[in-house]
């Protein structure tokens, strides 16, 4: 019922499919066989895996070499730190004046005073000493005020405040617990 024509055409048709299977027919298999060059090396997923494994860690070991660098030795390859005769000698210049302007007396004597407070025990007789001491640095930082810049003294203004008010608090405090206990 099928017309000769087709007959034939499906014929060729089917010669043309590749076999998945074995047969005894091997001439397509032999011209596979003939296209693929022995030379040229297959790809499989393991090589493939092979292949990126070996890239990532060659690109870890660029990146840890970045990060483990030191600073200093990236540094200088972009701006090396050389200053001229010039440059160095004022730099040190300011660097002398930054220090003779600082007040090290003033700073040696709240330190001590500082000490002092923590040192001994608090007593009515030691607090008047203490606010006497106070007014007694205080009237002579008044005599050194011409020396000092305004903003130092009113922060030593402030800070001597700040003792006096803590001073009261205490006096206050004690007072307040002894007066409960009675």
């Amino acid at each position: 019922m099928s017309c000769p024509k087709k007959r034939k055409k499906r014929k060729k048709r089917e010669e043309k499919k590749p076999c998945y299977f074995p047969c005894e027919k091997k001439k397509h298999h032999r011209s596979k066989m003939e296209t693929q060059h022995p030379w040229r090396p297959r790809l499989s997923f393991k090589n493939a895996t092979i292949v990126m494994t070996v890239l990532n860690i060659i690109t870890v070991l660029f990146l840890l070499k970045g990060f483990l660098s030191s600073p200093s030795t990236r540094n200088n390859k972009l701006a090396p730190d050389s200053f001229n005769s010039v440059e160095l000698s004022y730099i040190k210049e300011s660097e002398e004046m930054r220090l003779a302007l600082q007040p090290w007396k003033l700073i040696k004597r709240i330190k001590e005073i500082e000490q002092e407070a923590y040192a001994e025990p608090e007593t009515v007789e030691h607090k008047d000493m203490k606010q006497t001491a106070a007014v007694d640095l205080s009237k002579r930082l008044q005599d050194i005020r011409s020396v000092n810049d305004v903003s130092s003294f009113k922060a030593l203004e402030e800070w001597r405040k700040r003792k006096m008010e803590r001073a009261r608090q205490r006096a206050v405090g004690k007072n307040g617990r002894g007066n409960s206990q009675a």
